[in-house]
């Protein structure tokens, strides 16, 4: 009862448009149903990643962060929210008012869009796509227009500059991940999100796509683009704020500045829910409801994106494109090549020699991406 509440509120509340409404139109109240529960999820979702994030890195600086507005600061991403909307909208005298007012709000779409096709639950996926990975990669790319857009149409060489560095970023980090995808849609023959999930049942998850050598490095190559896919650290250099004045969205503010904000934030929960359905066994778990155990695997991974930006310090710009097309690239490459030879070969041989083959290939890339370090000089000097 409990793992299909939500569910069950659903087919409550489409049995009662039945006695009420024309046949033909229970459908439209089916989606807009759907369509309503995802407008509003997306939203509160970005409200409260920003107090956890906030105070999870407060914590890790030895202080509390907000704790004024509300019991324990509970009520601060409503007040951020009241401050947003408020705050004066300026747009600069030369900026192309069309573009400028369009890219917030194309850059929210898309990240709406793509909880469509994640299974929260157990039944519980919005649309069951039978291509639910290829629409969720193909939608999520679009994001670069839009931050394009917001630098192009700012008519600021500033916003320029970072738009250009977050859509080379971005460009380059596609690749590696959707690489990183195929040795899971080669072991489930399908790109339904929910089939991928179901894929992975077992006891206690040892059937978890992570537990595989070529599952473990595509989760972790996948993860590690898909937080550089958000722009966040130590990826965030198109915002580098010592750099370029914020990036791409600097002539923004007001309720257009919180729409990026909030788009990002729901990139980081989709990437984190897309990794959890992919290679963490989705909603599959013992005992709690098959949301919950979504949810706990989820925030978990928000967690540790939160974790990297309290500790770890911002990528130059040749070690973060690098990176892409010099490590992860021809890794997830040779991840596909270990994922037929896992395929077409028996226990133990298939896991001994997919670690020593994927080894040798993290070693031999590694050796050759090592950065030369010039030795110390030695000045002598006339007595």
């Amino acid at each position: 009862m409990l793992d299909q509440i939500f569910v069950i509120l659903k087919q409550s509340v489409v049995s009662l448009a039945e006695k009420f409404f024309p046949e033909w139109t229970v459908p439209f109240v089916s989606v807009l149903v759907s369509i309503g529960a995802i407008a509003a999820f997306g939203p509160v979702t970005m409200m409260y990643l920003t107090l956890l994030e906030r105070k999870v890195i407060g914590r890790m600086q030895n202080r509390f962060g907000p704790n004024r507005v509300g019991k324990y600061g509970l009520l601060q991403p409503l007040a951020d929210g009241v401050k947003m909307l408020t705050k004066e909208d300026i747009v600069p005298i030369h900026a192309d008012k069309v573009v400028h007012f369009l890219a917030p709000i194309l850059i929210v779409i898309p990240a709406l869009l793509v909880f469509a096709v994640i299974p929260f639950g157990r039944k519980m996926t919005a649309v069951d796509l039978n291509v639910g990975l290829l629409f969720f990669i193909a939608i999520s790319s679009t994001t670069t227009i839009a931050i394009f857009m917001a630098s192009w149409g700012s008519r600021n060489k500033f916003s320029l500059l970072g738009g250009m560095r977050s859509v080379a970023q971005m460009i380059s980090y596609e690749v590696p991940m959707v690489f990183s995808v195929v040795p899971v849609i080669l072991m489930t023959s399908s790109l339904s999100t929910n089939t991928i999930v179901e894929a992975q049942g077992g006891w206690f998850g040892l059937d978890w796509f992570v537990f595989r050598p070529w599952g473990f490095l595509g989760f972790v190559i996948f993860f590690l683009c898909g937080v550089a896919e958000c722009n966040r650290s130590p990826f965030d250099l198109p915002e580098a704020e010592s750099e370029i004045v914020a990036g791409f969205h600097t002539e923004y503010s007001g309720m257009k500045f919180a729409l990026f904000y909030m788009a990002e934030f729901m990139n980081s929960f989709t990437i984190s829910g897309l990794a959890v359905t992919l290679f963490l066994g989705g909603w599959q778990g013992p005992i709690l409801p098959s949301w919950l155990w979504f949810l706990i695997k989820s925030y978990a991974l928000i967690f540790v994106m939160i974790w990297f930006r309290g500790t770890l310090p911002r990528l130059r710009v040749d070690q973060l494109m690098g990176l892409a097309w010099k490590f992860f690239l021809p890794l997830t490459l040779v991840n596909i090549l270990v994922t037929g030879f896992w395929y077409f070969t028996n226990l133990p041989v298939r896991v001994i020699g997919s670690v020593v083959i994927l080894g040798g290939a993290f070693w031999i890339l590694t050796k050759l991406n090592q950065v030369y370090m010039p030795e110390k000089r030695v000045y002598s000097f006339a007595e």
